[in-house]
């Protein structure tokens, strides 16, 4: 560190330091004019020292400290001592720099937000002037922990021979999911590249390569509908392995995730991470990103209902659906308005309508269904929910079991976020297994890939792949984090037969196969190893990891919620002279 302007960082004093002459830089956070002293907060990306100037500061020196505002850019020197009034709620508080000399650097024009931690402003100004709300301490922390995780990352990689290799981000166009980005090519007029959702094939032509095993902190794009947890550019930690299986790439990303808790948060996680089949997380959870902190755990009583005097579950399991259940502990204590609300929430996955019960704290029974039933019969479905007093029956029936499940995986996690239950720091992560192969697309009138068309089948469902594709599991695999996909990856399909067969379930004709795959299908004839990977999100681990509600508060420039970055105002029209260079005209519709 030159020490022409600082030989420490502010928020790296300490006791220890006391006596010595230092020299510090930042940015004013706060100054205070008592008189006879000033006192300026500097702060920079480690934190804030006060800093103090008195009488026997040189008077240039004292009137520019009087002068300095907020943001205003200063370089200070002085002698490290102890407060007088410590500050314990930083931790530099037990100590300050008595200024001897004062450089301003840079004024400052009055800041559009204060910036500091708890402030209000909303999302649109802060990303408008993203260069200062970084600056605010939570930020730096955010953007200090991601550059932690990417370095944990390389670290444990490269020890496990892993190789971090780059791959184009100019590639080629294979429409099979979210949309692509598409840049146009100006050597090849009306030719497009398009950027990479992922570095798939790329990996998969490494492994091929002989690589073995691959690496990348890899930038990556789609162009779909932004969510809290969403970004059109986003960061993976991609990953490939040759000659493995499933429980090989899941034992290597376990030892990954056990030393990231380990030296990101100094939590120690349990290995072993638990299993879960897709069908178990769906009839258990009602989702297969489960959020395993709590229970309520969703039940069958499809068996009691079907021949109940309720026609709302009976007529549901005639027509070839079924009645679950889960048991909201301690949920009693929702109101009739509460539980309206919630009813309101199970709609919007579907479900016609949202069936009750409660168990009051002295044993007595209200609902909205159990008039229509026996005595025998509520029973029996109090029993099987295991349910005690104080507790809240939730019921779905449905003809589509699918959305019964659903809705009450959502309705789970709602009440369990309306109960207060949810702890931070409570981390409960599971891998979720043998996804299905394929799921039918009845806007598309086909079966598309529930991950992408390269994911190997299961050996013991091979011969359903023509005969009934809808029930063939996949080798695939997602890490979840308390109700969060991680990341997700699969074994990777090494037959050139059986990535035709792939393509052919999928519907794809020889030609498209051909022109979309047909440098992957050529390269398989050259000897191709098995092999798989996975992907993590990296913005959604930080995200996680740090609490935060968004993604956007660990991107250092991200955009907004229509794709466009407010601070530099992209996207934004070109010059005339731009298209026509790329043989491009722009038809705006209105």
């Amino acid at each position: 560190m030159s020490d022409k302007y600082r030989t420490h960082y502010c928020g790296a004093l300490s006791e220890g330091d006391c006596g010595k002459e230092v020299a510090v830089c930042g940015w004013v956070s706060k100054q205070r004019d008592l008189g006879s002293l000033i006192f300026i907060d500097l702060r920079d990306r480690t934190g804030i020292v006060q800093c103090v100037f008195d009488e026997t500061v040189d008077k240039k020196h004292f009137d520019a400290a009087f002068s300095a505002r907020a943001e205003f850019v200063l370089a200070i020197k002085g002698k490290v001592r102890m407060r007088q009034s410590p500050n314990p709620n930083i931790p530099t508080g037990m100590i300050e720099v008595l200024a001897s000399d004062i450089e301003v650097l840079s004024k400052a024009e009055t800041p559009p937000f204060e910036i500091v931690d708890d402030t209000d402003v909303n999302d649109q100004l802060r990303l408008k002037y993203r260069y200062l709300d970084l600056r605010r301490p939570s930020m730096q922390d955010a953007l200090s922990f991601r550059h932690r995780v990417t370095q944990i990352t390389r670290n444990y990689f490269d020890e496990n021979g892993f190789l971090e290799i780059e791959t184009p981000v100019l590639t080629k166009s294979t429409p099979e999911g979210a949309r692509d980005y598409l840049v146009p090519s100006r050597v090849h007029p009306g030719e497009f590249y398009a950027l990479p959702q992922s570095p798939q094939q790329y990996k998969q032509l490494l492994m091929l390569s002989g690589c073995d095993r691959y690496m990348q902190i890899a930038k990556c794009f789609r162009d779909e509908d932004l969510r809290a947890d969403r970004q059109p550019e986003f960061t993976q930690i991609d990953l490939e392995m040759s000659f493995v299986d499933v429980d090989d790439v899941i034992k290597v990303n376990e030892g990954f995730l056990k030393r990231l808790f380990k030296e990101a948060l100094g939590v120690d996680i349990e290995t072993p991470i638990k299993r879960l089949s897709y069908k178990d997380a769906m009839e258990r959870f009602g989702s297969d990103k489960p959020d395993l902190r709590f229970g309520f755990e969703i039940k069958d009583i499809s068996d009691i209902a079907g021949k109940c005097g309720f026609s709302v579950f009976s007529g549901a399991v005639e027509k070839g659906g079924s009645v679950r259940i889960i048991n909201v502990e301690g949920g009693a204590k929702f109101t009739r308005k509460e539980i309206d609300a919630l009813q309101e929430h199970a709609k919007t996955y579907r479900a016609k309508g949202l069936a009750w019960l409660k168990l009051s704290d002295a044993g007595e029974i209200s609902s909205s269904f159990a008039k229509f039933l026996t005595e025998d019969e509520v029973k029996g479905i109090i029993e099987r929910a295991n349910a005690k007093n104080g507790d809240l029956i939730l019921a779905v029936a449905d003809e589509k079991t699918d959305t019964a499940l659903i809705s009450l995986g959502a309705l789970r996690c709602e009440c369990a976020k309306r109960l207060g239950i949810l702890k931070k720091g409570d981390w409960k992560l599971v891998w979720i297994t043998e996804f299905p192969l394929l799921e039918y697309s009845e806007e598309e009138g086909r079966f598309t890939a529930m991950h992408h068309p390269f994911t190997s089948p299961l050996d013991e469902d091979l011969d359903k792949l023509e005969s009934d594709p809808g029930k063939v599991r996949a080798k695939a695999y997602d890490i979840v984090l308390n109700g969060v996909e991680l990341g997700g990856g699969s074994i990777r399909i090494h037959s050139t037969e059986l990535q035709a067969r792939m393509f052919r379930a999928l519907g794809f004709t020889d030609e498209d196969t051909r022109e979309r795959f047909g440098h992957l299908l050529d390269a398989f004839k050259y000897g191709a190893p098995p092999h798989g990977g996975l992907a993590y999100g990296l913005d959604r681990i930080c995200m996680l990891l740090l609490n935060r509600d968004s993604i956007r508060d660990v991107i250092a420039f991200p955009k907004v919620q229509n794709a466009s970055e407010l601070m530099m105002g992209s996207p934004s029209p070109v010059e005339e002279a731009q298209l026509q260079e790329l043989c491009l005209k722009i038809d705006t519709k209105e």
